[in-house]
């Protein structure tokens, strides 16, 4: 058990349990072959971006995350970030499944927080790696305030950071506290926060949990399963940045105000 990972109840077999219209096995390995090019031709283009102007290189992630998502059958309702602040922003969402990263990088492309065991993800680890990652180890808490210190050097130098500060996936239908620690990175360089929210749907409307990537979900068995789902749908949506409290504040006291304010307004979305 790791000390850092909080304990989500979601597990496989009680929150996916219900099914879903589905398409053909054609389709499906149709999809699984485009998802492929896809990530293949984001490890290819991958170190050549790095060359381009930032403008260039967020349109072209942007472009790629949406490829991505379209190669796996996903229909994208992708809300447009709003109040646009210069400078590093700390973007934090609700956690529901891998699709999370690319769906927030389909609108607002930024270095991501991930866990440590990601890296070694098949074909797909590398591409995160290479497009910067932020690494965070949870079985070693020790190590958490300099995974704050690099995210927080991230922001100084004008870039997004995505995280998930529930620090777990949930499957959708319920959600986790945010986690303060992370906060602390806004609140010592002054940025932003901002919140999003994440939502699976059906084409006819209804909520659905089968992208959820929770418990002891294996990562291919997740692929599979989304994959095979007809007339999946992500709704995003990129609320009002939060300003970081004032200097008059805790550190500790600021970094909780913080966590709380941008729950509440995920929560009041969700």
């Amino acid at each position: 058990m790791s000390v850092w990972l909080p304990t989500a109840p979601c597990r496989p077999e009680t929150c996916l349990s219900e099914p879903s219209p589905t398409v053909s096995c054609p389709r499906r390995a149709l999809r699984l072959a485009a998802c492929l090019a896809a990530v293949t031709a984001g490890v290819v283009l991958s170190l050549p971006a790095r060359l381009l102007p930032q403008g260039a290189r967020d349109g072209l992630i942007r472009l790629w995350a949406r490829v991505l998502l379209r190669s796996l059958g996903v229909t994208v309702r992708l809300g447009t970030p709003v109040g646009a602040v210069g400078g590093g922003m700390l973007v934090v969402a609700n956690h529901v499944s891998w699709l999370d990263i690319p769906l927030i990088a389909a609108g607002r492309p930024g270095r991501s927080l991930a866990k440590s065991e990601v890296r070694r993800w098949p074909v797909i680890g590398p591409v995160i790696a290479w497009g910067g990652t932020v690494f965070l180890d949870r079985d070693r808490l020790r190590t958490l305030p300099d995974t704050v210190a690099a995210v927080a050097e991230v922001l100084r130098s004008g870039h997004p950071v995505i995280v998930f500060p529930e620090g777990s996936t949930w499957c959708g239908r319920e959600s986790g506290r945010f986690r303060p620690a992370l906060f602390q990175a806004a609140v010592d360089t002054g940025s932003f926060v901002q919140p999003v929210t994440i939502r699976y749907r059906l084409a006819d409307g209804r909520r659905t949990s089968a992208p959820a990537f929770v418990g002891d979900d294996g990562l291919l068995t997740s692929l599979a399963r989304v994959v095979a789902v007809r007339g999946l749908v992500a709704e995003v949506t990129f609320l009002p940045p939060i300003p970081a409290p004032g200097p008059q504040a805790t550190r500790a006291g600021a970094r909780r105000q913080l966590a709380q304010a941008a729950q509440a307004a995920v929560e009041g979305v969700l």
